[in-house]
Parts: C-alpha cells; structure tokens; sequence
C-alpha cells in the first residue's frame, strides 16, 4: 500500500504509519537478540560473549547500510510528496546502485580487516575464535542486509509501513526456530546461529525486492533514469551525514567494547545481554524517529511547512508514551530479563546487566526526545544540525566511559551513557525548526526542554 503523508491529521497518520515501524524494529532486534539468546541458553556464557563482541563489529556494517536506508527514503520521500514519481525512480534505482557498490567495499574491506578489528577492541582469547568465524559468516550476508535496508527505505518513502513488518516478522520468527534446530540438533556452535540470521535474512531480502520494484514501476510517471550523477550528489548529502552518524556511534561503541574486555567474560557476557535489550529499545526510537523523517520529508517536499510541525509535536507524544512502560519494564523487571540470556551464567555477569539496565533506563524518555527531534532535522534537511547533535552525545560517552572506568571500574562505563544523551536531547531540540518560518510560525525548541524541566520540577 502506497500512502500519501501529507494528507490528512498528522498525529493519526504518524501513528498508523509508526506502529507498523515500530513492530518491524522489533523484529528485526529479534535476529541479534535471539543470537545471543540461543547462544547463552544452549552454548554457554562464552558463546554469548562471542557473539555479543562480534555484534559490535556488525553495527559497522549495519551503519553505512542505514545511511543507505536513510538517504533513500529521504529523497524518494520529497520526490514522492513534490509529486515527481519520475525523479522518485531515479532516486530509487540510484540509491540500489550506490548500495551495491558501498556493500561490495565494506565487504572487502571485512575480509582484509577481520584479524585487526578482534584484536583492536581487547577481544579475549577464548572468545576469539568463536567471534571470528560468526563475523566470516556475517560478511557473506551483507549484500542482503544492504538491499533489504534500502527497500524498507523504499517502502517507508512511499508511505508504506506495513509490508516491511510483514516481511520481519517472519524472518526473524524463522530466524530464532533455525537458530535453535542447527545449534541444538545439529551441534552447529557460533557458527550454526550465524548461518540461521544470513539464510532468513537472504529470504527476506529477496522477497522484499522484488515487491517494493514492483510497486515502484508501477507508479505512473514521466521518463526516469536508472542512475543520476546528480541523484547521486542528493543521495550522498544525506546518506553521508546519516553514515557518519551511526559509524561513529558504532565506533564509539567498539572504542567502549575496548574499555569492557580486559574485565573479562563474565562482565562481556553480562553487558552484550543488556545492551541487546537496550538497542532494542534505542533502534525503537531510532525507527519512530525515521519515520518522522519520512513525513516530514514529504511535506517539506509538498511545501507543507506547518505540518512538519504539528507531525514533530504528535511524534513527541508517541515517543513518550512508549518510553514510559520500557522504563518500568528495564528498571523494575531487569533482572527476570538477563536471565532469559544467561541461564547458567556467572553472578558477575547477572550483576553487570542488571546495573546497566538499571542505569540506563530512567533516561529513555530523554534519549527519545532526542531521537525523534533528530528525525525531523533529517528530513528537513538539516544535516549540519543533525551531526553536531550525534557528535556531542558520542564524544561524550567514549570520553566519559574512559576517564569514570578509571575511577569507578565497568560502573562507572555505564554512567557514560546518561550524559551523553542529555546534552544530545538539549541540542537537538534547540536546533530543530522545520518550520523554516519566522519565529512567530516557527516550531518553538524549548517545547521538549519546557515539559522535561516541568517534569524534573514534579518529581
């Protein structure tokens, strides 16, 4: 189903377009976490270890493959909402192009760099082994999570939230009965769950392809190019920014994964169950936040200025309300949660995921006013602003990570993690105006900060 975004009452339309968003996102978390639980359940609290320590490696990858997303669905988006179906197409064969060749690139780069990365991030030796050969098998996958990405981005742009949930739902409820059959049936190990993620992953890739072109040529429309040097301009001024954003966050990541590994496997196995948990509720927001994006995108695109506007505010609402029960059910709950990834593991590494959770979870409905404030940046078009608030948050959390682990050991890593998004949420909100009116029509800033302050006054 193809749906026009601007059209209609914001608040209803973001929320019938961002559920099904919602619910693909976790789903698609389903494939990291039900890795890692298969692997803590029926292997043992090292193979969690392994596989929690290649997931950082992964988010590289899984970076430049949502710069992609992004960079897509933003332009096809505009083209779509200016009613330019013919430059819409361009966008769309363009940015499967740049796809392919980024892919081909990284997976080169992978092969050559596998040994160096293991090593950099501290990977401790008897996890080493384990790590290396799901991260070999990962690097075969990525030509399907790079056009997978590109095609939710495709559908999304065209209003279509629905499809791409159907599409992960089942791969990912596939991907977690393979990963128990070549894991428990035919003793597979590490590798067995990487091979269960790269086969569902591929169906579901092949699948969605095929669709969203259909779809897409289907759409009438004047002469089109399959690639555009010019498209190609567009597609990197906002892929690129988005790239970096998320390299860089993996980066800082990896840089913190660094600072965990000398407190051996127990702390390892500990933090890679609750950081899954966390994603999953961080890429939540993340993907309402894209979804703002895309609406807001097609009605700049449309010139429907005021409506970015009132979609911003309706978006706000949404992130809050979700963040609410997570936080309960992180803070409260936590415990009952790591126990579902570490059956049999060590009390340290129970002990670490709880207190991460507990640690983290009062500041979700910051970290999402942030990541909602972020999507409308994006889709206005305002990369600039867009980079200054994610490089804030990043520097500060490796930062902090570094210099309060010298002085509090893994607890003080946690604490990194409020800071950093606090001051993100502040920027980004201060910076988002799309709008682009005078100040008497423009979207006030201080609207998040004022309900936050309100908030804190309460409490």
């Amino acid at each position: 189903m193809v749906r026009d975004l601007t059209v209609g009452s914001p608040g209803s339309i973001l929320w019938r377009f961002c559920l099904p968003m919602f619910g693909s996102i976790i789903f698609q978390q389903l494939y990291n976490i039900a890795d890692s639980l298969v692997a803590g359940q029926f292997i043992g609290e090292n193979a969690l270890a392994a596989v929690g320590n290649a997931y950082e490696v992964t988010l590289l990858f899984l970076a430049v493959s949502f710069g992609c997303n992004i960079g897509c669905s933003v332009i096809a988006a505009q083209k779509y909402g200016a009613r330019q179906y013919g430059e819409m197409k361009t966008a769309v064969f363009t940015s499967l192009i740049a796809a392919a060749a980024l892919c081909l690139t990284l997976m080169l780069f992978g092969t050559i760099s596998l040994d160096s990365l293991l090593q950099w991030i501290k990977t401790p030796e008897n996890v080493f082994s384990d790590c290396k050969a799901y991260l070999k098998i990962y690097i075969l996958s990525l030509p399907f999570v790079f056009f997978y990405n590109v095609a939710t981005g495709i559908f999304t742009a065209l209003g279509d939230s629905k499809t791409p949930f159907f599409f992960l739902a089942f791969s990912s409820l596939a991907n977690i009965g393979m990963d128990i059959l070549f894991v428990t049936v035919f003793s597979m190990g590490v590798p067995g769950v990487a091979w269960a993620t790269l086969i569902c992953q591929s169906i579901s890739c092949i699948l969605s392809i095929v669709l969203v072109l259909k779809k897409v040529i289907r759409i009438p429309s004047e002469a089109f190019s399959v690639f555009s040097l010019n498209t190609l301009k567009k597609f990197t001024v906002i892929a690129v920014p988005s790239m970096l954003q998320q390299l860089f966050i993996s980066i800082g990541n990896i840089m913190i994964q660094g600072i965990i590994n000398p407190y051996g496997s127990g702390v390892i196995a500990g933090y890679s169950a609750a950081v899954k948990l966390n994603n999953l509720v961080i890429t939540s927001f993340t993907t309402i936040g894209n979804g703002i994006s895309n609406f807001s995108a097609q009605n700049m695109g449309a010139g429907y200025a005021i409506r970015v506007r009132q979609g911003y505010h309706a978006g706000l609402k949404m992130v809050w309300l979700i963040s609410i029960p997570l936080t309960l059910l992180y803070f409260f709950g936590g415990q009952f949660l790591i126990r579902l990834f570490l059956e049999s593991g060590t009390v340290n590494a129970y002990e670490t995921g709880i207190l991460f959770l507990k640690i983290l979870s009062p500041f979700y409905l910051i970290v999402s006013t942030k990541l909602a404030s972020d999507g409308v940046l994006r889709g206005c078009g305002k990369m600039r602003e867009f980079m200054i608030c994610t490089f804030s948050d990043l520097i500060l959390r490796v930062l902090l990570a570094y210099l309060l682990s010298q002085q509090f050991g893994s607890i003080g890593i946690w604490l990194a993690w409020p800071v950093g998004w606090i001051v993100g949420m502040v920027l980004s909100c201060f910076l988002t105006n799309p709008s682009k009116q005078k100040k008497k029509s423009s979207l006030s800033a201080t609207f998040p900060v004022q309900f936050l302050l309100r908030l804190s006054q309460l409490l």
